[in-house]
């Protein structure tokens, strides 16, 4: 897997290793570094992935690499204890 147009930092949260992934319309989004093996279920899917090019989709994850869809990561605010300090409309 290529690491082109993903960038590594740090959340100032948390302190957790994130990785920052472009989106096709140029927007950065925080994810964590790890990525997962997913379901993708457009309709139906609870959570939500970024592929490797910035997509974000509808997904459920999954450990069985025979079940996958494919490999992504998982945006960062998911799983943050800290999130609500960056969500849109100003921090607390």
């Amino acid at each position: 897997m290529s690491m082109e147009g993903i960038k590594m930092s740090a959340c100032k949260a948390c302190m957790a290793a994130i990785v920052w992934i472009k989106t096709p319309a140029g927007k950065s989004i925080p994810c964590n570094e790890t990525p997962v093996y997913y379901i993708e279920k457009p309709k139906s899917g609870k959570k939500r992935i970024v592929t490797q090019n910035g997509e974000v989709l509808s997904c459920e994850y999954t450990e069985d690499p025979a079940k996958a869809t494919g490999v992504g990561y998982v945006p960062h605010w998911a799983t943050c204890p800290y999130a609500d300090r960056f969500k849109t409309g100003g921090r607390k």
